[in-house]
């Protein structure tokens, strides 16, 4: 029994590894469940329900290729006034140095959170926070592959935040075992950049989890980011919970997919992607292809022939999108044969659902 346990055990980690070897695609899905008991911002997540909510699956690596030195998983939960997030961190050596609120977070080991409630890519929320529980909150009008403001001075009015670390903070005479943090934003500010003003119950949104962490270099016990011998600083490793398949948080078509289920943690709740997701994945890949082109040859492609995109498969079906040149850019749109709903992306990668 125990050969054929073992053997069972490679096998699966075998399975996991070519996973992570080919990269993986497909954005993952979680369930936030509602709670009625009362959350306590501490860092700890000792409440019933936060036992009950379900726990991610481990980050990796943000190309979605290699598994990660350390272990990070993160749960969601949401009430009627918050939305809730734990994540706990595996690390050794437990570090942090910026105390400045709207700082560059990540050039200390961070957490970060992502959230795009419509799905559209553009009107998103970015949060960092690090080890000392400093805080760095923006509001971004576009990914920052197009042109448009980033609101540094935008403020995450209400927030709560703590951090729990097991270990010592900034003490490198002993090894540390993990830190873990956990944050509740008021729905009031979060439902701005939705499509309406209500909780997203029964709904999902895009969101996703980054974990920045640095070699390090200690001066007389104190810790910094590692330097080359050019003393240049080494790169910083990224993980994160839904894979983006480039070194780059700000795709946000990659983000994963969060359910808000009414169900109370611990009770089963069944979410599956929309098909019509498929679709969307498909024409962000034509968007930048049109981006492709158009750096190569000055100039928009005026057929989609140019581009590889005379047609896309989903799930069996072959599609024939339509492309819309105009005098300030361009669309590319599909009717789903699975909704009829209308699919249409626009040169500045605004992603638009005209409903049938």
């Amino acid at each position: 029994m125990r050969r054929y346990l073992l053997l069972f055990v490679i096998c699966s980690l075998f399975f996991q590894l070519q996973i992570y070897a080919q990269g993986e695609k497909t954005p993952r899905a979680y369930v936030a469940h509602k709670t009625s008991e009362k959350i306590i911002i501490d860092g700890r997540a000792q409440e019933a329900a936060w036992k009950s909510a379900p726990k991610s699956q481990d980050f990796i690596d943000i190309e979605g290729k290699k598994i990660p030195t350390y272990q990070t998983n993160m749960k969601m939960l949401w009430d009627e006034d918050y939305l809730y997030f734990y994540a706990k961190m595996e690390e050794p050596h437990i570090w942090a140095t910026l105390k400045q609120r709207d700082t560059v977070i990540f050039y200390n080991n961070d957490f970060e959170i992502f959230i795009d409630p419509d799905g559209d890519t553009h009107n998103y929320y970015e949060f960092e926070m690090n080890a000392l529980n400093t805080v760095w909150d923006l509001f971004i009008v576009k990914p920052y592959r197009e042109p448009a403001p980033i609101v540094d001075s935008w403020d995450i009015q209400g927030l709560k935040s703590e951090v729990f670390i097991e270990g010592t903070l900034n003490d490198s005479s002993d090894e540390d075992k993990s830190w873990s943090v956990e944050v509740a934003i008021p729905w009031e500010v979060l439902k701005e950049a939705n499509t309406h003003n209500e909780i997203p119950e029964g709904e999902f949104w895009r969101i996703n989890f980054s974990r920045v962490n640095w070699d390090f270099d200690l001066d007389n016990g104190t810790y910094s980011r590692a330097k080359d011998e050019k003393g240049e600083f080494k790169h910083e490793y990224n993980w994160v919970w839904s894979p983006q398949g480039v070194i780059n948080m700000h795709e946000p078509e990659h983000w994963g997919y969060v359910y808000f289920s009414e169900k109370a943690p611990g009770q089963e709740e069944e979410f599956n992607i929309p098909i019509d997701e498929n679709i969307k994945w498909e024409l962000y890949r034509l968007y930048r292809a049109q981006k492709a082109y158009k750096e190569k040859n000055g100039n928009w492609a005026k057929k989609l022939s140019a581009i590889n995109g005379e047609s896309i498969n989903v799930e069996g079906k072959k599609l024939q999108p339509k492309l819309e040149v105009h005098k300030t850019g361009w669309n590319i749109w599909v009717k789903s044969p699975f909704t009829d709903d209308r699919l249409l992306i626009k040169e500045d990668g605004d992603f638009i659902k005209q409903k049938k």
